[in-house]
């Protein structure tokens, strides 16, 4: 579903509004599943002319950066939802963890990392989604709710596995997200479990990926 064009703009400029949010939901079907398709191809599945896509994106990487920084922002206003929310700390937990695998930005951080340069700005996002990530880790973990071992940088991964479960359409796609991860929460909040073999992931080898094409 395309985003609605902001209200009191018209002719066009409401138009141009339109356009953006058709091009930026096909770009993430495309590049979502072919990371190195070429821009046109972006053009042909939103049904709009190459000219009007470069009018507003004049390169591939212009397009991917947009889409990154679109989904870091979603997933910064999730972080800070759970944070806001009043509840048990598990419950808050496992709501945020739900409304981000139902965000699916994670299928653009799989799809996207390391195929364009990230701006100073990004880096920064990053830097602030992983603060507040580890905040509402602290917190669930401080009320006892997680298992011996689990580490704030696990989820990242999680998220990860859960974006790379894909079936025919949409909605029996997000039915299978939904359910591995009920086992994924279970087993986070097995509190009496063993506690997991090996170390965690560490925050350079989850930021690494994102530099590994810049050079």
């Amino acid at each position: 579903m395309t985003d609605s064009p902001p209200t009191g703009l018209s002719g066009r400029r409401a138009q141009a509004a339109t356009n953006d949010g058709v091009i930026l939901e096909a770009a993430r079907a495309v590049f979502t599943a072919d990371p190195s398709a070429p821009i046109s191809a972006v053009a042909q599945h939103a049904g709009v002319g190459i000219s009007a896509l470069y009018r507003r994106y004049p390169g591939k990487e212009d397009l991917l950066r947009k889409l990154a920084a679109d989904g870091l922002q979603r997933f910064i206003d999730e972080l800070e939802s759970a944070l806001a929310d009043d509840r048990d700390p598990w419950t808050a937990f496992a709501d945020f963890m739900r409304r981000a695998v139902d965000a699916n930005t994670s299928a653009l951080t799989r799809a996207l990392a390391g195929t364009f340069t990230p701006t100073p700005e990004m880096w920064a996002g990053g830097q602030r989604a992983a603060e507040l990530m580890s905040d509402l880790f602290e917190r669930t973990s401080k009320a006892g709710a997680l298992r011996p071992g689990l580490d704030v940088h696990d989820l990242s991964l999680i998220f990860e596995q859960l974006a790379a479960v894909r079936a025919g359409d949409e909605a029996r796609t997000h039915q299978l997200r939904r359910r591995y991860l009920a086992l994924f929460l279970d087993a986070m909040h097995e509190t009496g479990a063993e506690p997991l073999p090996g170390p965690a992931p560490t925050w350079a080898e989850i930021n690494e990926r994102w530099a590994a094409r810049e050079a």
